[in-house]
């Protein structure tokens, strides 16, 4: 590269656009060769040649901002539909939304014809559905079938913004319209899978070719053996899917083989350790058992994973009304408590975690930090010196034992203190 930027640096634009030339033969990828040669470009005026290398620039590195604003420039007054989309883009980047959208508009109503503002409306779409403004999106894509009526996945953008407004019936209805009058196919396991979670499971093995699909329609049908026999015909080729192991619980489940059920979700679990369905699945079978706190429990963390923390408490509420001395339960409702804001009631399932688990650090942490807020400083003191026979070095102890000592428990400057927030500071 050196010859070619001395030949730049000399003023020698023709010869070192030639050099730049010869170097992208070798590296068409490299930016820094791309930038260079864009800028000689434009210094001999070939502004053709400079859009190309600064579009290429964006083919390697779609977030290239230089790139963007050269282009801009180059657009600005020759083609007002190409500056708006590629504006767009740049405010996109920039996480500029509310400019994005005008500017993909401004694109859409400079475009030439239908046809050359679609990517503008795809664009404009995608960003109306990240921010949620989902009937725009609707708006958007309906406008988008009409000029590219042979993209399938047009319809399947409609079917997920229908199920996210108007519900799994509307999804079903959109899809299957794109069926009929376009005859498409390429979204018939999206289409299976709603009509699984519709509850038409005869309509979903009539169009799927995947076996799993079809394994699960057979045992919503009820077919159970057919199901497991479609299962074990492909045991190899999914053994190492998330999906065949919950389709294997879920046999085992109606066939109330309750501990080869267990097993499958633990497979389960190896290879999706964070998906609630685990506990879904769990809290089913000790429904079925009749193992009322198994159950609650499993529904508790299942909701704690789907971030559904009321429902959640309940559900530990009642699984704490089965056994109140489980130490793990107790301290997940004090958790929840605290994390609602209730730091009276959390404390008091935090005394309970200290009566059944007495080394349990973190329950003596929360009550003196919770006594001390209350203005109860002796009895922060008196956690603080439980927390300091089973563990004198704990952090906490480290940053707030001696203040609290030198305070004083309710009494002398600490108490005087509190007085004054009652009272006022006439008092002496």
């Amino acid at each position: 590269m050196n010859t070619a930027e001395q030949l730049e640096q000399s003023e020698k634009y023709e010869e070192a656009y030639a050099e730049y030339k010869k170097l992208l033969m070798h590296k068409p990828d490299d930016i820094d060769i791309l930038t260079r040669i864009a800028h000689v470009a434009l210094i001999l005026g070939n502004k053709s040649e400079a859009k190309n290398f600064y579009a290429r620039i964006l083919e390697v590195d779609p977030s290239n901002i230089m790139a963007h604003e050269q282009l801009l420039d180059l657009f600005v007054d020759e083609d007002k539909f190409k500056y708006y989309l590629l504006r767009g883009n740049m405010h996109a980047l920039q996480q500029q939304m509310s400019y994005a959208n005008s500017d993909y508009k401004k694109a859409i109503a400079h475009a030439a014809n239908s046809q050359e503002a679609l990517p503008a409306r795809y664009l404009h779409a995608g960003l109306c559905e990240g921010q949620e403004k989902y009937q725009e999106a609707i708006d958007e894509y309906l406008r988008i079938a009409d000029d590219d009526d042979k993209n399938p996945m047009v319809y399947v953008k409609l079917a997920e913004l229908y199920e996210k407004t108007e519900g799994i019936i509307s999804a079903i209805q959109t899809l299957e319209r794109g069926k009929r009058n376009n005859g498409f196919t390429e979204y018939d396991e999206v289409l299976a899978g709603l009509y699984i979670r519709n509850s038409q499971p005869e309509k979903a093995l009539a169009i799927t070719k995947n076996e799993l699909t079809k394994a699960r329609a057979l045992f919503d049908m009820g077919d159970n053996d057919k199901g497991y026999d479609v299962l074990m015909s492909v045991k190899d080729k999914y053994s190492n899917e998330n999906t065949f192991h919950s389709l294997l619980a879920q046999y085992y489940f109606q066939k109330e083989m309750f501990e080869k059920a267990f097993n499958e979700i633990d497979e389960f679990e190896k290879l999706s350790p964070n998906s609630p369905l685990i506990y879904q699945m769990r809290a089913l079978i000790y429904e079925q058992m009749g193992d009322s706190f198994n159950e609650h429990l499993n529904w508790g963390k299942y909701n704690i994973l789907r971030n559904d923390k009321d429902v959640a408490l309940n559900e530990y509420m009642t699984a704490y009304r089965f056994n109140s001395k489980d130490a793990d339960i107790i301290e997940t409702i004090a958790t929840l408590l605290e994390s609602e804001g209730d730091k009276t009631k959390a404390s008091e399932f935090y005394e309970r975690l200290a009566d059944v688990d007495p080394n349990n650090t973190n329950a003596l942490v929360k009550l003196a930090e919770f006594r001390e807020s209350i203005g109860d400083n002796q009895g922060a003191i008196d956690y603080m010196e439980r927390l300091k026979e089973i563990s004198p070095n704990h952090d906490y102890l480290d940053k707030n034992y001696e203040r609290l000592l030198k305070g004083g428990a309710m009494g002398g400057e600490g108490l005087l203190s509190i007085l004054k927030n009652i009272f006022g500071k006439r008092m002496r």
